[in-house]
């Protein structure tokens, strides 16, 4: 339960996503799904914008829930996606706004070209990918495969991403993204704790070498996101190393995409001492408490 001193109550789950990014959920629908699943402290991270904001923290202070302002903001190292969780960051500060401008920018020229390449060979328009969309949606491939499945080309996202959206299928267009440095050193400027989302998955997408996170650390990264089902368990332990060594903030989270993905609210979480340090180390805005 909440206390004075902390402001706010476990179970907390600080990683979801609504439709003003890849989720099929409004914010508001997002922070109800989150209390339903005995979530009591939730941040909506919405990729490279935080448009749902308002709404999420409205929904949450009507549930009893405390509300945590993020952002899932994309990054490039190498050939890996990185992507890095922003907590709690001023979100007028303008050298953050202008990259998120960017990511955005780029992502739906990426977008329109895979829907080219793609009605090359289906019956797919960019109107289709369109109609996906909400007003302030980041356009992305999520948007794409919920297309195919408007169209009957294929049956539900899992079947778009392990098919046609693969990039063995050919159809793959890489977009503008900073490198992790850069996004770190952003959201800590802008007030903001850096958080580096599920940093250990399979594939292509593989841990970064431990050099490179600690010129991370160096930079101001506040600390990895662990529990996450994509992560695999020798990756977690090297992370927990590095954390109790720097002295981090380790968190847990769903990354609840709605009917997006089958992750559920809670089915990760961070501890309450975990959060606590997060709101601590901030400066750029404040949780919306109950």
């Amino acid at each position: 339960m909440a206390t004075p001193s902390s402001g706010f109550a476990g179970p907390a789950d600080l990683h979801l996503h609504s439709n003003h990014s890849d989720g099929t959920e409004s914010p508001a629908e997002v922070m109800r799904q989150a209390h339903a699943h005995g979530i009591r402290t939730a941040a909506l991270t919405d990729h490279d914008r935080w448009t749902g904001w308002g709404e999420a923290a409205e929904t949450a202070a009507g549930l009893g829930m405390t509300f945590i302002p993020g952002m899932e903001l994309s990054a490039k190292h190498e050939w890996r996606s990185v992507h890095v969780l922003g907590y709690l960051f001023d979100p007028d500060d303008e050298p953050l706004r202008a990259e998120t401008d960017r990511i955005r920018g780029d992502r739906i020229g990426r977008a329109e070209r895979i829907v080219r390449s793609i009605g090359r060979d289906y019956d797919l328009h960019w109107d289709d990918v369109v109609a996906q969309t909400t007003v302030d949606a980041t356009v992305g491939r999520p948007h794409i495969a919920d297309a195919l499945v408007a169209r009957g080309i294929v049956r539900d996202r899992t079947e778009a991403f392990d098919g046609i959206l693969h990039p063995r299928e050919g159809y793959y267009e890489p977009h503008y993204a900073p490198d992790p440095l850069t996004a770190v050193r952003l959201i800590t400027e802008a007030g903001g704790v850096a958080i580096i989302a599920h940093p250990v998955t399979t594939g292509r997408d593989r841990m970064m070498p431990v050099p490179f996170i600690e010129r991370l650390i160096a930079a101001g990264l506040g600390g990895f996101e662990i529990e996450h089902r994509e992560n695999t368990a020798a990756g977690k332990r090297v992370l927990r190393e590095l954390a109790a060594k720097h002295d981090l903030i380790v968190t847990g989270s769903s990354d609840y995409h709605g009917s997006g993905k089958p992750n559920r609210p809670g089915e990760n979480t961070t501890s309450d001492e975990m959060v606590a340090r997060l709101i601590a180390r901030a400066t750029g805005t404040a949780p919306r408490f109950p």
